[in-house]
């Protein structure tokens, strides 16, 4: 399986971090060994001083396929979940102003915390509220109805240049509001009011 990302997918997170809103979407990957399953620890990662957590709504796929149409596209996920992208802000900005790629700063080992996931036939996915709060206070706010590129748009494009495999995820973007962590801090995300994902940072 492979995780695929989204990059500046929500309008006010792409201004906070002043960067340019794309005009396509921004793909980059992670691999299997970034999954943390939520409610395991994560520990901070001795090559960075500055980790910023970035939650997202996650797309399960369902079944294989490639050049997939727009109009079929909710056909190859059946599941919505949350995901914490974990990034590693002081490499990222060493690498991007060197020009250099960024895996080292997204794609580390547990950078990619994976929570529980409801059936798509229970939300309406064009107007699904998260939250993540840290510490008990919300931290971030989103709703995928605020997305510059929604699934549909997602699955189209990534599948020209990748074939979409049965247990993919897609990590769909994160809203403004992202931030470092410290140890000792508590992540807590939801869609709506329901639990689905939950990390200690150690």
């Amino acid at each position: 399986m492979k995780i695929l990302c989204i990059g500046r997918n929500y309008l006010e997170h792409a201004k906070e971090l002043k960067n340019q809103v794309p005009s396509e979407p921004m793909i980059f990957m992670k691999p299997s060994t970034a999954i943390l399953k939520s409610s395991n620890d994560l520990y901070y990662p001795e090559f960075t001083s500055n980790l910023h957590y970035e939650l997202e709504l996650v797309l399960k796929i369902s079944k294989n396929g490639k050049h997939i149409a727009r109009k079929f596209a909710s056909d190859y996920y059946n599941e919505i979940g949350l995901g914490l992208d974990f990034t590693a802000r002081d490499l990222q900005e060493k690498c991007k102003a060197n020009g250099h790629p960024w895996e080292i700063a997204k794609a580390f080992d547990n950078s990619a915390v994976v929570g529980d996931f409801i059936p798509k036939e229970q939300l309406e996915e064009s107007n699904i509220d998260f939250k993540l709060t840290k510490n008990g206070a919300v931290a971030q706010n989103g709703n995928s109805g605020d997305l510059i590129f929604n699934f549909e748009i997602l699955i189209e494009y990534i599948s020209n240049f990748f074939t979409l495999q049965k247990g993919d995820l897609i990590f769909t973007g994160t809203p403004a509001g992202v931030g470092p962590v410290k140890k000792g801090d508590i992540l807590e995300g939801f869609i709506g009011e329901k639990s689905l994902l939950h990390c200690n940072i150690k």
